[in-house]
């Protein structure tokens, strides 16, 4: 099973890559392969661009059509998700992540956005062509932690607690289907 997890956060340091951090960890002791890209693996011209030629565009083209299950995370900028993930996502095919599982994932300052995840990633999620969604996390600055001299990241337990069941959720929607080869063929 390989999934591919996409962070659309502009900073090198993220309370987003925190949750896909845990998500990849979670996923590879359930015998996932991972494999995560940045939107700061991506050079910023390449993306203001829409480079479509670039390596780096194709690299990240074939590592979603070779996923099973993507998880797609970013904080809230705007009540909306980064413009820095949609300008990847507009580098990738129309029907993208057509025949996979996708699980949303969104941070931000407060909980005053929380209807974000549900009207603005998830129509990006669905406009390419997502088989199943599952149902998202949504977490507020306070509830991770970066690490410091004395601690790892952490993740309040809230919050690790619904991060794990839609994790869950996700292996097991992932576990139900056919393998790609044949949802393809």
């Amino acid at each position: 099973m390989q999934i591919l997890l996409i962070g659309g956060s502009p900073a090198q340091r993220s309370r987003t890559q925190i949750l896909l951090d845990h998500s990849a960890d979670w996923l590879r002791h359930r015998g996932a392969q991972t494999l995560t890209w940045r939107a700061t693996d991506i050079p910023a011209e390449v993306l203001l661009h829409a480079q479509f030629a670039h390596p780096s565009i194709a690299q990240l083209r074939e590592d979603v059509a070779q996923a099973d299950g993507i998880i797609i995370a970013t904080p809230v900028y705007k009540a909306a998700y980064t413009g820095v993930l949609k300008a990847m996502i507009d580098l990738l095919p129309e029907r993208g992540f057509e025949h996979k599982v996708v699980l949303p994932l969104m941070t931000a300052g407060s909980a005053n956005h929380l209807l974000a995840l549900d009207f603005s990633l998830k129509p990006l999620v669905a406009a390419l062509k997502a088989e199943e969604i599952i149902s998202g996390v949504y977490a507020s600055d306070q509830q991770i932690h970066y690490p410091d001299a004395d601690h790892p990241a952490r993740i309040d337990e809230d919050v690790k607690r619904r991060l794990q069941d839609n994790l869950e959720a996700f292996h097991q929607a992932l576990q139900r289907r056919p393998s790609q080869q044949q949802a393809v063929a």
